[in-house]
């Protein structure tokens, strides 16, 4: 059975700052692009059958710079849309609701075209992306690479495990770090989280 390998793109201006970006398209940091570059002898390493990323600059500078293969754009790797909460800090938003947390309560609507996303909702986007991916999954062609986002791909762990998509509050996820599930008799399992050797 293949691994499924879930890469978070390298920094960039708003994730240093701890802003929530979503459909803000940022570039990587000089940081970051250095972050991308070291994870190509981590994944050079691999057998890859299959690359998927999101549509967004930052994931995809990445993908370059790691020196996978030219991923497929796949729009459900985007990251959770943070609605009216895109470009703030999750402390800035404390101020005006102590007890906000995303896992939970997820955001208020942004401006059009931008609702925001419940819990579920990014859950049910990460259900698909399992679903789409399952065939290469349960196939011994090379390991599955997602390039993506910390929210999101933190949601799709948590499905691939049997958990509700509120676990992925569980895990952080760095940027320019790889996070690989694989199986334990049978069963998905975390075989390393925030890795930057394996």
């Amino acid at each position: 059975m293949s691994e499924l390998l879930l890469v978070r793109h390298g920094e960039t201006e708003w994730s240093r700052n701890g802003r929530h970006t979503s459909w803000t398209d940022l570039p990587l940091t000089a940081n970051g692009e250095e972050q991308a570059r070291a994870l190509r002898p981590l994944l050079s390493d691999r057998k890859i059958g299959q690359v998927c990323a999101s549509p967004r600059a930052r994931a995809l500078r990445t993908a370059e710079l790691a020196g996978l293969p030219e991923p497929e754009i796949d729009p459900d790797l985007r990251e959770w849309d943070y609605g009216g909460y895109e470009g703030i800090a999750t402390a800035e938003i404390h101020r005006e609701r102590p007890d906000w947390y995303l896992f939970s309560h997820g955001v208020p609507p942004g401006p059009e075209g931008h609702p925001g996303e419940s819990p579920d909702e990014v859950g049910a986007r990460a259900d698909r992306v399992l679903a789409r991916l399952a065939p290469y999954l349960d196939a011994d062609d090379g390991d599955v690479v997602l390039v993506g986002h910390a929210h999101f791909s933190r949601v799709l762990a948590a499905r691939r495990l049997g958990l509700p998509a509120s676990a992925g509050g569980l895990f952080t996820f760095e940027t320019g770090a790889v996070c690989v599930l694989g199986t334990e008799h049978d069963r998905p399992a975390v075989v390393a989280w925030n890795a930057r050797s394996l």
